[in-house]
């Protein structure tokens, strides 16, 4: 994945039900500092024109793995691309000595639960997800 890839990104991100998008974090800029950050464990999948038919975001802390925004377009679905993101993501993660990836689904995607679920994914349910908006965040959901 690359930082001009972003264009292509948003309009798959825009184009799957299920996507929790922002203001500041899906930017040009924010994927810009995203890959920076994470050069080795981001991937698209290409069709034979270049354009992205899927996608996936990674990246660790030194300790954890994340996945983000993993995404194929509706026309793409059921041939294996999202399960060979992951497992790209999860090749690279092990090439970085990590030992875990975390992700987080919304709780009403059923399609991506099942998927992830599929995969070996366990939903944890003694955990409280939180956060803090440190500026202003516009979400924007698929």
């Amino acid at each position: 994945m690359r930082a001009d890839d972003f264009p292509q990104l948003l309009a798959l991100w825009q184009s799957c039900t299920g996507m929790g998008l922002n203001d500041v974090d899906d930017t040009p800029e924010g994927i810009a500092r995203f890959l920076e950050r994470n050069p080795t464990t981001c991937f698209v999948a290409q069709s034979d024109d270049g354009g992205i038919l899927g996608a996936i975001l990674s990246g660790h802390d030194g300790r954890r793995g994340y996945i983000y925004h993993t995404a194929v377009s509706p026309s793409a679905r059921h041939r294996g691309i999202a399960s060979q993101l992951v497992s790209h993501v999860c090749e690279a993660m092990k090439r970085e000595d990590i030992a875990k990836v975390e992700l987080m689904v919304f709780s009403r995607n059923a399609a991506g639960n099942a998927f992830w679920e599929n995969r070996g994914f366990t939903a944890r349910h003694d955990l409280c997800y939180r956060n803090l908006a440190l500026r202003p965040i516009t979400r924007y959901d698929s």
